[in-house]
């Protein structure tokens, strides 16, 4: 483990610096871009430190993949914000990236460097066969979230409900509607990202509605912004679990939250690629 320096100038400005040398070394650097600005430019920085420094291989090891969500250009002039990042760590001098649960698959596709795409789902699974839970639904709490919600469904061979949802602007659900029998289940919510938490807890509350016995989540990035934590206490849901992929905020309330561990997923793939071997087994389900 390599020691770094983070000095912070008067203005705002920060250096990094890497305090051991690198030279013909392989090179992990292990950065969540969240918050986005100043962790994806201390991930940047590093990265350039290191190529500077004549490592052989830079790998980035990103567990949270920020601006994942613009993935496409869906209105008139906005920029694709995740094939931007992409450039970006590319021209930085990343040789490889592994990450987590992005928000869209294809975003793989927007580097020209190898990205191996790992499944939070390997953290979840365990988890959730250990709760015995005896009228289990997997549901999602978006259409766009079925894929991800199908694979648990198939995993316990159980059925699926999808809650579907119009938005008036980012962040705010106007209405919802529930597709499928709930009634005397217990649903669990897969979904890659709570972030203020409005879609998850309203989704939660219509369950609840529908006759579902109990609700609990899985969300792999708790961004939880904003009203999120309120939100959730407040909510139907019996648990939201989540991985450590982002530190949870201190001082609010998480008697609901459960942290899963993600580091042994990380560090055996780490293991894996640093001695050539093969990581496929550790692709649990998509």
């Amino acid at each position: 483990l390599c020691a770094t320096k983070h000095t912070v100038f008067s203005d705002g400005e920060f250096r990094v610096s890497i305090e051991e040398t690198v030279r013909g070394k392989e090179v992990v650097i292990v950065q969540s871009t969240f918050p986005p600005s100043d962790n994806l430019m201390e991930l940047l920085m590093l990265v350039d430190a290191a190529k500077r420094a004549s490592a052989k291989r830079i790998v980035a090891v990103i567990p949270y993949f920020g601006f994942a969500r613009q993935d496409r250009k869906d209105a008139p002039r906005v920029a694709i914000g995740a094939k931007l990042i992409a450039n970006m760590l590319t021209a930085a001098g990343v040789d490889r990236v592994i990450t987590m649960d992005l928000h869209a698959d294809q975003i793989q596709g927007f580097f020209e460097v190898p990205v191996d795409h790992l499944y939070g789902s390997a953290i979840f699974l365990p988890y959730l066969e250990s709760l015995k839970l005896d009228n289990l639904l997997i549901a999602t709490p978006d259409t766009g979230g079925t894929k991800r919600a199908n694979a648990f469904a198939k995993f316990f061979g159980v059925d699926m409900a999808i809650c579907y949802k119009q938005r008036k602007v980012a962040n705010q659900v106007a209405s919802m509607r529930v597709i499928g029998d709930v009634e005397g289940k217990d649903v669990v919510l897969v979904d890659d990202i709570c972030d203020t938490g409005g879609t998850l807890t309203k989704a939660a509350d219509m369950m609840k509605e529908h006759g579902a016995n109990s609700v609990r989540a899985v969300c792999t990035h708790p961004v939880l912004s904003g009203p999120a934590y309120e939100r959730i206490e407040a909510s139907s849901l019996t648990e939201l679990v989540v991985t450590d992929s982002i530190p949870l905020r201190a001082g609010k309330p998480t008697d609901k939250i459960t942290v899963l561990d993600c580091s042994e997923l990380f560090s055996t793939v780490i293991r894996c690629l640093v001695q050539n071997e093969s990581i496929s087994s550790h692709f649990l389900i998509t």
